[in-house]
């Protein structure tokens, strides 16, 4: 899936939001003009500690008329570098005296945004309770809070082993190995299940790293079972590390880092 990335199309009071939730309120905003936004981010400049922000956008000033401010006659005759001059010497003084109703309107975007994200949150929360019947805020296990944030896409993805082995690698953070075979509880193939393997290839844990990971694991593995693995396969979720089991002089975690061949 190809996703676009680029921070020159977000808006400030995305980010700002994002970066800065608690300035709110506190911002003072100066508006360049949409001349900028041709070449530049919506953001121009940002100073932190003086909580001001330059943004390539057109202001109140923009609103008024332009005979209003200026006369057709400003840049004819003599001196036209001067006049020049001071029709932006003008200009940023009109820009200052209008920043008070910039900042006005910028900060009321702020907050709209920020509501407009609250709301989107509690929409996911809702879907899931009324339509998944999963209490998002209930659940204890960080894992299964992660992946459960794509319940409404699982018609689409259930009984996808290899969608399953990427969710595992990004949430665990580590290489998945998976292994697709027959299951059967009899001495016999006449009778069997399919079954998918997946072994999480993280390397030097301790024993009681590995006791936790794989505590960390269990509530994820119910989710799997549960909502993306067909209810006639075999499951299965280990945490490997794949190193030579004949080395000789190093701890060893049974089912973990030693492995029995035949």
């Amino acid at each position: 899936m190809n996703i676009n990335r680029n921070l020159y199309q977000v808006r400030a009071e995305v980010l700002l939001n994002y970066l800065y939730p608690e300035l709110e309120k506190k911002w003072m905003v100066q508006c360049k003009g949409t001349f900028f936004r041709n070449y530049s981010q919506d953001i121009l400049s940002l100073y932190e500690d003086e909580l001001k922000v330059s943004l390539a956008r057109d202001g109140f000033l923009r609103l008024l008329p332009e005979g209003l401010l200026t006369k057709d006659e400003d840049l004819k005759g003599e001196d036209v570098a001067e006049k020049f001059q001071e029709l932006e010497w003008r200009k940023e003084l009109l820009n200052e005296a209008f920043s008070p109703f910039d900042t006005y309107i910028f900060r009321k975007k702020l907050y709209v945004e920020r509501k407009a994200s609250e709301l989107l949150e509690q929409k996911l929360d809702y879907l899931l309770k009324e339509y998944f019947h999963f209490d998002l805020a209930a659940e204890k296990s960080e894992l299964v809070k992660e992946a459960a944030t794509l319940l409404p896409f699982v018609s689409r993805w259930r009984g996808d082993f290899g969608f399953v082995s990427n969710l595992l690698g990004a949430l665990m953070d580590c290489e998945v190995e998976m292994l697709v075979n027959r299951y059967s509880h009899l001495d016999t193939t006449i009778c069997w299940l399919p079954q998918v393997r997946y072994n999480l290839l993280i390397p030097g844990l301790t024993p009681d790293q590995y006791k936790q990971q794989m505590l960390d694991l269990e509530p994820l593995v119910k989710f799997l079972k549960e909502w993306l693995i067909p209810f006639d396969v075999m499951l299965e979720v280990k945490i490997k590390e794949h190193k030579d089991a004949r080395a000789t002089a190093v701890e060893r975690t049974l089912d973990y880092n030693t492995e029995l061949k035949h």
